[in-house]
């Protein structure tokens, strides 16, 4: 007898969803990247890769989810055919769940103290410098690293305790409700500062002259495609499990729109928040990560009530991390569950295991500072991020898509039979050739893109390269295709 959990409603599907892809590469990395290419040619080179990229990657982790009614642990196991060695691809999300929240912990952390600091008033009356150094000193200290670290994962898998109803759907819902009230108190807010005009025009109105000025249209494209494969979260079954909570009832392209609508809208709106500010205080747009943390607070000093803005804008990011990290540690209870465990043990054991393991990214900006994997000033973070974004994220999507589309894999029939089954947007046959034969090329661009960035070439190499390789990534294909025939 089937006794495995279902959401309550599809709007707490839709929100748990939106609330793991909605993080801090939407409310963080979004702005700050935005501002280093351009602004708004850079939102729509990007808007387009989502839809083109993280759209179909995303229908297939829930329609694997859907199928086999279990986490990214077993799901392949049920659905691969008899003889073959698919369930192997379960060590991509096994590891990947585990090592994003071994650093994800740490920045969510970040932050709640930031809030707390905030709506206390710990920052008021400082300048940028003096806010700098507090926060060099926050870093610095390993009791406040750990501390903070311990709140969000106590927090975390605490909800995940109270169950899949009772504690995960109704907590995400109440903190996606307030996410995206704090969000639009945040845009009214920006609306009416004096540089609001210009931080939209530089946001909303595409400039390709501009965006051209300090980096090439591959580079552009390439940091675009980036940003849209990474802020879904996509190739490690993060999203998988909640498909395997929901019914038939609807397309799996139709709840993988509404998911990305509602992960762009608050990618989007963060950038409406933080544009304004630039333009009406002359900060730099694209400083980088410090803007959130240095930069902003500054700003919110210079403003009327700037520490209630400042700390409605912590409870945003607040809330989009812990969204994020709920989903992720639901996700990584579920593995433990397919193998036989209760939920209390299984959140047990693991709530131990994560602390353990996110302690080398808590300590590595104090204690184990001297470990710099990347040279100078990298630090343990560095490269547990790499690990997940440039190495694990499209392995994973990689991996889905051929077992997705590979004949000798789950099979486009299946695939396409499980995403269109229930009301909504279908699938359209036509797609196939794009799917199965571009976009793994498209992913495979991302992965050997992000290493090639750190052995210093630039990423518009790539473009003749992969010209050079997809002819013969094709013959391959049409090999086995004829293999196959005459095999029949």
């Amino acid at each position: 007898m089937n006794t495995r959990e279902k959401f309550s409603s599809r709007l707490g599907f839709l929100l748990i969803s939106a609330g793991c892809a909605v993080g801090l590469g939407n409310v963080w990395r979004f702005p700050y990247i935005t501002g280093q290419y351009g602004g708004a040619a850079f939102v729509l080179i990007y808007l387009v890769f989502l839809v083109l990229l993280g759209l179909p990657i995303m229908t297939m982790e829930y329609s694997v989810g859907r199928a086999s009614q279990k986490s990214a642990a077993r799901s392949f196991e049920e659905l691969e055919p008899e003889g073959t060695k698919w369930h192997f691809i379960k060590l991509v999300p096994l590891v990947g769940n585990y090592m994003l929240m071994m650093f994800y912990t740490t920045v969510g952390g970040w932050m709640l103290a930031y809030f707390f600091k905030t709506a206390a008033g710990s920052l008021s009356g400082k300048n940028a410098q003096q806010i700098n150094a507090s926060f060099s000193g926050f870093l610095a200290s390993p009791s406040q690293q750990v501390l903070w670290m311990l709140v969000v994962t106590v927090i975390g898998f605490f909800i995940c305790s109270r169950g899949l109803r009772n504690g995960v759907e109704k907590i995400s819902k109440y903190m996606m409700g307030a996410l995206f009230l704090v969000m639009i108190v945040l845009v009214v807010h920006s609306f009416l500062l004096s540089g609001a005009k210009e931080g939209l025009a530089f946001y909303l109105i595409p400039d390709f002259g501009r965006a051209l000025e300090h980096y090439s249209l591959g580079e552009i494209i390439f940091a675009a495609l980036g940003q849209a494969f990474f802020t879904l979260s996509l190739g490690i079954g993060a999203l998988a499990i909640f498909g395997s909570y929901i019914g038939k009832d609807h397309s799996l392209v139709s709840e993988s729109l509404n998911v990305v609508v509602l992960d762009t809208l608050v990618a989007l709106f963060s950038g409406l928040i933080i544009f304004p500010a630039c333009f009406t205080y002359n900060i730099d747009a694209g400083s980088g990560p410090g803007l959130i943390f240095v930069t902003l607070p500054a700003t919110f000093n210079e403003m009327a009530g700037g520490r209630v803005w400042g700390s409605l804008f912590f409870a945003f990011m607040a809330f989009a991390a812990l969204t994020t990290i709920i989903a992720v540690f639901e996700n990584i209870v579920a593995f433990a569950m397919d193998f036989g465990w209760t939920r209390k043990k299984a959140v047990a054991v693991n709530a131990v295991v994560v602390i353990l393991l996110s302690l080398p990214c808590a300590l590595g900006f104090n204690l184990l500072s001297g470990f710099q994997p990347f040279g100078a000033g990298s630090t343990v973070q560095d490269l547990e991020d790499f690990i997940v974004s440039n190495t694990l994220l499209p392995l994973g999507s990689l991996l889905y898509l051929l077992f997705c589309t590979y004949r000798y894999g789950w099979g486009w029939k299946n695939y396409s039979q499980e995403v269109n089954s229930g009301k909504g947007l279908k699938l359209p046959n036509w797609t196939k050739g794009y799917i199965s034969y571009v976009l793994p090329l498209i992913v495979i661009f991302i992965l050997v893109d992000g290493y090639l960035e750190k052995l210093g070439f630039p990423a518009n190499y790539l473009l003749p390269v992969f010209c050079l390789i997809y002819p013969g990534y094709l013959m391959v294909q049409s090999y086995m295709v004829h293999r196959k025939k005459k095999k029949l």
